[in-house]
């Protein structure tokens, strides 16, 4: 590890804002006697002689000069976040007086922390794999229940003992192969390819698994992008502010209010939703409104959902009808709005017309909006998600190296099909270990590892 790496680094790992208390995090071989020399706690004892785990009242000094009544908490290594010796010094809350406290400790010979560097040290120090390390950053950006959660199961190793697993036994049969190549009198790889053939499969299906995953992973990290999309006064802003649960949008009789997009997100039954409200898709004249179409059908191209707002008290024309064609082949939702009114279409020649799911809604009495939740529900993740078992692949990252394993196992099953000699075999075995191993860190490289900490909160 690059010296870089053993001094004792300092820095504020809570909000700087109006609050309760603020913690200071010190980290490194000098964390105790750093701190000893600026904390007071009226008694003369020493931090570096107490117990690992345990809470001290005191003041921090700078010189003659009481800077903070604290608290400091002392965790000895390994047992600590960072795996090393580690000081958090619990200040009053908001920016001054926790600046304070940490120009006090800077002062004092502690080195100013970059952004990530208190995770990526328990990375180095094997606290936990990379994998793990990103799960903290997930769970700070989670947007919902769902994310939250499968952030938690990340970080708790629930990809690092799959992958861990898989390439294992990867590597058990790669060692098998050189240990036969190397000393042919004492292993027999008669038929051995058939046995191997099996045993990658297996390893491919759940890696097939994992990247079958994604999808529904990147929904519940980063949220469905939705597009509402409707002929002017179908009544899509009205949609927006049913689900938003306030005005987001104005809303008039007027056809045409809505001529930019209005984006917004919102949570439903824990699943975050990237909704977009955009100008009603008709033929205009009117170069302004003409630009909001177009942005309009831009967006709904790019969804990965759609939510078509029709108006179920008034006959379908020729925009409906572009509409429908617009939407075609994409996931899409009909909603039958106005359903308080007099209706002139059906649920089933709209479903007929579309192939999508129809439902009956009334966003301005909020009608039917506890069925188009359950609709995405059902289109997206099968109608439930379950974290008892499931393990989602939320990281782009992640999926990379999957697939990259995936492929090279790939291979070694055409070099076996194809009768091809063993050392063949063990080259792509490896480089699909290589590629797994990428994921919990035990195959990358510095440069990659800088740029993931990199993109860390400061503090953490």
């Amino acid at each position: 590890m690059p010296d870089f790496y053993n001094d004792t680094i300092g820095a504020i790992s809570t909000a700087l804002s109006p609050s309760g208390i603020a913690i200071v995090r010190v980290s490194g071989k000098e964390a105790f006697s750093l701190i000893e020399k600026i904390f007071d706690n009226g008694f003369g004892k020493k931090l570096t002689e107490q117990k690992t785990h345990t809470i001290h009242h005191g003041y921090i000094m700078d010189g003659n000069e009481t800077v903070d009544e604290v608290l400091v908490m002392l965790m000895r290594g390994p047992h600590s976040y960072t795996g090393e010796d580690t000081v958090e010094i619990d200040c009053h809350g908001g920016v001054l007086s926790a600046r304070s406290v940490l120009d006090t400790v800077v002062r004092n010979g502690v080195r100013p922390a970059e952004p990530g560097e208190f995770t990526k040290r328990a990375f180095l120090n094997g606290r936990m794999d990379l994998s793990q390390a990103e799960a903290v950053m997930d769970i700070i950006s989670a947007r919902n229940q769902f994310a939250l959660k499968s952030s938690i199961r990340h970080l708790r190793g629930a990809i690092s003992d799959e992958i861990r697993d898989i390439r294992q036994k990867l590597i058990h049969e790669t060692a098998f192969i050189e240990a036969a190549l190397d000393d042919p009198e004492h292993y027999d790889i008669t038929g051995y390819g058939g046995n191997l053939k099996v045993i990658v499969e297996e390893q491919r299906k759940r890696i097939r698994k994992l990247i079958d995953s994604s999808d529904s992973g990147r929904f519940i990290s980063e949220g469905i992008k939705t597009v509402i999309v409707g002929k002017p006064n179908a009544g899509k802003s009205s949609l927006l502010n049913a689900l938003a649960g306030e005005e987001k949008a104005i809303v008039t009789d007027i056809e045409g209010t809505t001529r930019d997009v209005l984006e917004d997100q919102i949570n439903i039954n824990g699943i975050t939703l990237c909704l977009m409200d955009t100008a009603g898709i008709r033929q205009s004249d009117n170069i302004i409104e003409q630009i909001g179409v177009e942005k309009a059908i831009e967006h709904a191209s790019d969804a990965d959902l759609i939510l078509y707002v029709v108006d179920s008290s008034a006959s379908l024309d020729e925009n409906d009808l572009n509409i429908i064609e617009m939407i075609r082949d994409k996931k899409s939702i009909v909603l039958l709005n106005k359903s308080d009114l007099d209706t002139v279409i059906s649920a089933e020649e709209m479903a007929g017309k579309t192939q999508s799911p129809c439902i009956y809604i009334s966003a301005k009495n909020n009608e039917g909006i506890d069925v188009l939740e359950q609709n995405i529900k059902e289109m997206f993740f099968n109608g439930e998600i379950n974290f008892n078992d499931e393990i989602y692949i939320t990281n782009m990252r992640h999926k990379k190296a999957l697939s990259d394993a995936d492929e090279n196992l790939g291979f070694v099953i055409r070099s076996i099909e194809d009768d091809m000699p063993e050392d063949f075999y063990s080259i792509d075995l490896m480089a699909a270990c290589d590629a797994l191993g990428v994921i919990t860190g035990q195959t990358v490289g510095e440069d990659l590892v800088n740029e993931i900490f990199s993109s860390f909160c400061m503090g953490k």
